[in-house]
């Protein structure tokens, strides 16, 4: 059996703890658009299965749900009275005057750190061997502050926010997450060469924040060759500090080396909440009703969200059932190049528990 793929993104909460009653934690889980339902119920058949002492309270809200809408809203307030969250991925339509929920959701509850993880998984065909890095994303501000207006017919402005505060907090959870899971290196990605002020002020004040912590080496990498470096030799990078839109690129793309959004888990957390889903975030509309989705991504995440909770042995009995599902068993998804459904693919997660 491999090193675990999941092991390391796991985060004590800053803050205020999720709520447990006789033992059992109540979590919030919204299923999301696309595959959503159908890996949500993979999750939920695997944690049955594993006698897993977490209730969930089920939203189904879909992008196109309005943010004025109730079932937001009580969605919402889900999150504040658990503290954690399982969530699928939301798709964002790109019409006019419609907020995206998964960016409404990190502002309102200032979960302002993403956490994916890019690991080879043993078995699995990929363009690069010895791929193992992880992404740390500023949730929060970035080009996703939703800043836009037209100032004249034609013309549009668009604000890229970047402060030193957040710069400041992200900055030191990517190296406190350097120190506490013994990586080596930060890489810090941005585009001062261009944005001077708004990158520039996120470049110098992790420059700062790097001197605090003499015994993890740092970098910086314009985000263009960030890119080509990743493609190129992906095997350079460890820890990757860097604002909003580029985790966003650079996700997709470390998915890519792998072997596809699938089997990427991710993480977000803030001080009080945290909320567990896919590092590469894909709906799959195109698949959607076929049975033959990959629910490793949200597995996997959710297995991030059982050491959250402490439950490290439950955490641990799945993890491991669906590396000897994918690497040994060699039951895969058509993403994977396999032929088994979802369906199939969740029985053998659960047989090897």
């Amino acid at each position: 059996m491999f090193k675990s793929l999941v092991r390391q993104t796991a985060f004590k909460q800053d803050s205020v703890g999720p709520k447990c009653y006789g033992g059992t934690y109540t979590v919030t889980l919204i299923p999301g658009d696309g595959i959503g339902q159908e890996t949500a119920a993979s999750v939920k058949a695997v944690f049955e299965a594993s006698k897993v002492p977490v209730e969930f309270e089920q939203f189904d809200l879909s992008g196109f749900t309005e943010e004025s809408d109730n079932l937001m809203q009580e969605a919402l307030a889900s999150l504040r009275r658990n503290k954690v969250g399982l969530k699928g991925i939301l798709y964002t339509p790109i019409r006019r005057g419609h907020s995206s929920f998964n960016v409404a959701m990190r502002k309102e509850l200032d979960i302002y750190a993403s956490v994916a993880h890019c690991k080879n998984i043993p078995g699995i065909n990929s363009r690069h061997k010895d791929v193992d890095f992880v992404i740390i994303r500023e949730n929060t501000e970035g080009e996703y502050s939703g800043l836009e207006h037209q100032s004249f017919p034609g013309v549009v402005e668009s604000l890229k926010i970047i402060t030193r505060p957040k710069t400041e907090r992200i900055a030191r959870y990517a190296f406190d997450y350097a120190l506490r899971n013994n990586r080596k290196k930060v890489t810090i990605v941005h585009k001062a060469n261009i944005m001077k002020l708004a990158d520039g002020l996120f470049l110098n004040t992790c420059r700062a924040v790097a001197k605090e912590y003499p015994s993890i080496q740092y970098n910086d990498m314009i985000v263009d060759n960030t890119a080509m470096q990743l493609v190129g030799k992906p095997q350079q990078f460890d820890v990757m500090v860097m604002p909003n839109l580029y985790g966003s690129i650079v996700s997709n793309i470390g998915a890519g080396l792998i072997g596809g959004p699938g089997i990427v888990p991710g993480a977000n957390y803030g001080r009080e909440f945290a909320i567990f889903e896919p590092g590469s975030r894909h709906v799959a509309k195109d698949i959607q009703g076929r049975n033959t989705a990959n629910p490793s991504s949200l597995i996997l995440s959710s297995v991030i969200m059982l050491r959250h909770l402490q439950l490290r042995e439950h955490a641990d009995r799945i993890e491991n059932a669906v590396n000897k599902t994918l690497s040994i068993d060699g039951v895969r998804t058509p993403d994977l190049g396999g032929s088994h459904s979802t369906t199939e693919f969740t029985n053998a997660v659960i047989r090897n528990l």
